[in-house]
């Protein structure tokens, strides 16, 4: 079989569509990997709108990526044929910047991205450099195991910048990434209070039930005072909200590659030594060491499935908040 099925992005306005197309081969020290499924993320619409206006066209979007190998390409032996493996966000750096060598490797010059700069999961095959996989832990199915290569990365990198010491954290859009991160900050023994869209008592109650210890309206002040906030929702007003809720020396993290601007806020807002900042994509550390973790909480990804026909129909429903936890195309099962 020399063709597969995949949907493809021609630019921002068009509409997605299903094409058969011929199954790409692995150059050296990539793998080819045959796609079993994909989650879906908010950096994929995104994209599709516009907001993110340098993409390879036409485009496979997806880059949270769980399949087997099923070719390396010459030097490419980190990975055997059958292994199932992940593939995220970062799909590749020089090596040689700055950043790359002093440790900070998602700050690349010259990064490549999946389902960006490279194509992506939305697909029955993808190749990837073996470099930046992660052999995936037992005990996650391919549905479940997806959301954690994104949702999962970028939400633990955002909680670890808000440091060590925090004991009440606040999670403004609780969605993919806030399902998995509310989990870790309640293993580790702190309160999480969620923050949705004001009147969704559907993911208030999700929240809930993940163990927040309270949740409401974005508009509602904090029960309780913040020492740190995550912010997932791509909405820049959302950043005086948290920064109002936290203490003296608080933290407030933005998780997204993209946000609405921010409003003019009041100096004393940011006094006393609070801080805000910003997490761009993930380096392969934060990888390791968040699956390591996941399976020892363990992480319980809630997620809504569509075929592969249906990317546009997932897309739509993310926009609109129309679901729960994590939504993943359910390509082929293992």
């Amino acid at each position: 079989m020399d063709t597969m099925r995949a949907v493809l992005f021609d630019a921002p306005g068009l509409p997605l569509r299903l094409a058969d197309i011929a199954i790409p081969q692995p150059g050296p020290g990539q793998v080819l990997i045959k796609v079993h499924a994909c989650g879906v993320c908010h950096t994929d619409l995104h994209i599709v709108d516009g907001e993110l206006s340098e993409p390879k066209l036409p485009l496979i979007l997806g880059h949270q990526i769980v399949g087997k190998v099923v070719q390396e390409g010459q030097g490419a032996i980190r990975f055997k044929g059958g292994e199932r493996i992940g593939v995220p966000w970062l799909g590749g750096t020089d090596g040689t910047c700055r950043y790359c060598v002093s440790g900070r490797e998602n700050l690349c010059d010259q990064p490549i991205f999946t389902g960006y700069n490279r194509d992506g999961g939305f697909a029955e095959y993808c190749l990837a450099d073996e470099r930046y996989c992660f052999p995936l832990p037992d005990g996650f199915s391919d549905l479940e195991a997806a959301p954690l290569l994104c949702a999962g990365l970028i939400g633990y990198r955002a909680y670890r910048m808000a440091g060590e010491s925090v004991k009440n954290l606040g999670i403004y859009g609780f969605g993919a990434a806030a399902h998995i991160i509310a989990q870790i900050a309640i293993f580790e023994g702190r309160k999480v209070f969620a923050f949705t869209r004001p009147g969704d008592k559907t993911a208030q109650e999700f929240a809930l039930h993940q163990g927040a210890d309270w949740a409401g309206d974005s508009s509602q002040p904090a029960p309780e005072s913040l020492d740190a906030a995550l912010i997932f929702a791509p909405v820049g007003s959302l950043v005086v909200s948290a920064l109002k809720a936290t203490n003296k020396g608080g933290v407030v993290v933005c998780g997204g590659i993209h946000m609405s601007d921010i409003p003019t806020f009041p100096y004393k807002y940011l006094w006393q030594e609070r801080v805000i900042r910003s997490i761009a994509n993930l380096t392969r550390q934060d990888g390791e060491e968040f699956l390591a973790l996941a399976p020892k909480v363990p992480v319980q990804t809630d997620v809504t499935t569509f075929p592969l026909e249906r990317v546009k129909d997932a897309l739509d429903q993310l926009r609109k908040g129309e679901f729960v936890g994590a939504a993943v195309i359910n390509i082929s099962s293992m």
